[in-house]
């Protein structure tokens, strides 16, 4: 067995004609000194020297020709314009590419897993990008995690690609019932088990700035507000064009609202930029990047398998691990997100027929 698993991470490479490379720490750097505003604790959180620190930034400024940060006489250091362009860019790249990356990371472990060990059983878990599945790799097996959309993993489930999928499903029966009515030619003629995971906040994403002038979806039809939606066959889009009906509001008519990304931690680092006003997610990507949040619907976020398959060692593996204290505490340290009785199997009807009753 792998004694770790390999990781893939983005790095961004700044080259001039000359030949010349900035250091890649110079981000982290720069994320230090935007918390902070201190160069000695964004120099100690970068893993170098407040000299080394002050070089980066010297030969940055150099490269650039334009200062990436400002200092404060008695306020510390803040960053410049550039320097906060440069430093939202690497994070919307980090944010745009990271399911993809992690995917392939997870293909990569699988692969080399195989080769070193022989083959042997492999779950495989296709699912919508969320921060809660991202917690499950760590059980005490090998899991195969693939991002894509909900369709998608449903798809694959169909033609028996994977072992499990995701699906998100709105806590409010209304909206449950129409979400279903989509999935349902993906779901019908199978024998299929519902495995409860965790709920999720979704909601509007913003900057504080704006919280007084952003309150609710009808103010996103002012000709002011710039937002920016998820891509069309996700499942957080279909929840978001489900509550603009509910406002009678149709998602055409929303101005400036046609640029698309295809993750929550996507949109917020999008809005934390200022390219938007206002974006739709969960919650936990807003805490990632600071950002204010308008809570407007709770969501459960499943995972479906062949009833056949709940027999399987590394399923039931995964189960325990669901259940256990480490990954509860793990959902609990996620905002927005809280344990949904983790592990428990049942079959999707049963989990609309609990859904139409309300809280017991």
């Amino acid at each position: 067995m792998l004694s770790k698993k390999l990781n893939i991470v983005p790095a961004w490479r700044f080259y001039r004609e000359d030949g010349e490379l900035l250091d890649p720490v110079l981000f982290v750097l720069l994320a230090g000194l935007l918390e902070t505003g201190k160069l000695t604790q964004a120099a100690s959180r970068a893993g170098v020297s407040y000299r080394h620190a002050w070089n980066l930034l010297n030969r940055a400024e150099a490269f650039f020709g334009m200062s990436l940060v400002e200092m404060r006489r008695g306020h510390g250091t803040k960053l410049s314009p550039l320097g906060e362009k440069l430093l939202w860019a690497e994070q919307r790249v980090r944010a745009r590419l990271g399911p993809q990356i992690d995917s392939m990371a997870s293909e990569l472990n699988h692969q080399l897993q195989q080769l070193l060990d022989g083959a042997h059983p492999v779950l495989r878990l296709h699912a919508s990008h969320g921060y809660a599945v991202a917690l499950l790799p760590d059980f005490p097996g090998e899991l195969d995690l693939r991002y894509c959309t909900s369709r998608e993993a449903l798809e694959a489930l169909r033609r028996d690609e994977c072992d499990l999928a995701s699906l998100h499903l709105p806590v409010d029966p209304g909206l449950a019932e129409q979400v279903m009515a989509v999935y349902r030619p993906w779901l019908s003629g199978q024998n299929l088990s519902v495995i409860r995971f965790v709920t999720r906040r979704q909601g509007l994403m913003l900057r504080h700035e704006d919280h007084d002038r952003i309150r609710s979806m009808a103010d996103l039809m002012r000709g002011d507000i710039r937002f920016i939606q998820r891509n069309e066959r996700s499942g957080t889009r279909m929840l978001f064009d489900l509550l603009l009906a509910e406002q009678g509001i149709d998602d055409a008519e929303l101005p400036d609202a046609r640029h698309e990304e295809f993750t929550h931690t996507a949109v917020a680092a999008y809005v934390a930029a200022g390219m938007a006003d206002a974006g739709f997610g969960v919650e936990a990507a807003a805490t990632q990047f600071g950002l204010d949040f308008v809570p407007l619907t709770t969501e459960h976020y499943l995972l479906i398998c062949h009833t056949d398959r709940l027999a399987q060692d590394n399923l039931q593996a995964l189960l325990g691990y669901m259940a256990s204290k480490r990954f509860l505490a793990g959902v609990d340290a996620l905002n927005g997100y809280a344990p949904d009785r983790c592990g428990e199997v049942m079959t999707l009807e049963a989990l609309l027929a609990e859904n139409a009753a309300g809280p017991a």
